[in-house]
């Protein structure tokens, strides 16, 4: 069965559709605790958000249906060449194909075309199956949170160098 991905920005049409992957992915794995973006208001409206200057969100599309996405955001309190990864979740469908992977390289590639040196991300325990792909992809463990993202939920902080 040959299947069409499709890796493109965000359209305001797919807030509702998004939000949904995200908290059926937190709870699948057991992280939709407070502290987390399963309670945020603005995980129901990331066009919105992502309409923020160097900011950019990349839906994931199987045959045209929505499977994750994720995303890059310049969050408050971070140094001005840093930005963070974030809202970074994939249906079980979706994973193991190479889509996480190929949501990850557009999101290094845009931060660093807009300039940014540094992509700062938060995670969880729970999230395994992600932690390893981003180190794969370089980044390192910090000792302690960077920014004001307001996700208290997340105990991993890590790093990576453009």
């Amino acid at each position: 069965m040959n299947q069409s991905i499709q890796i493109r920005k965000i359209e305001q049409t797919d807030n509702a559709a998004l939000a949904k992957i995200i908290r059926s992915t937190l709870t699948e794995f057991g992280a939709n605790h407070p502290g987390t973006v399963y309670y945020d208001d603005a995980t129901d409206h990331l066009f919105e958000v992502f309409q923020q200057p160097s900011s950019f969100y990349f839906i994931a599309t199987i045959d045209g249906e929505m499977f994750g996405g994720g995303g890059i955001y310049p969050t408050e309190g971070l140094p001005e060449n840093t930005c963070e990864l974030v809202k970074m979740y994939l249906l079980p469908a979706a994973r193991g194909k190479g889509i996480g992977k190929m949501i990850i390289e557009n999101c290094l590639e845009k931060a660093k075309a807009v300039g940014f040196e540094k992509v700062y991300l938060e995670t969880m325990p729970e999230l395994e199956q992600a932690i390893s792909v981003y180190e794969k992809f370089g980044f390192e463990y910090l000792k302690g949170p960077m920014g004001n993202s307001g996700h208290f939920g997340c105990s991993k902080w890590m790093l990576k160098e453009l």
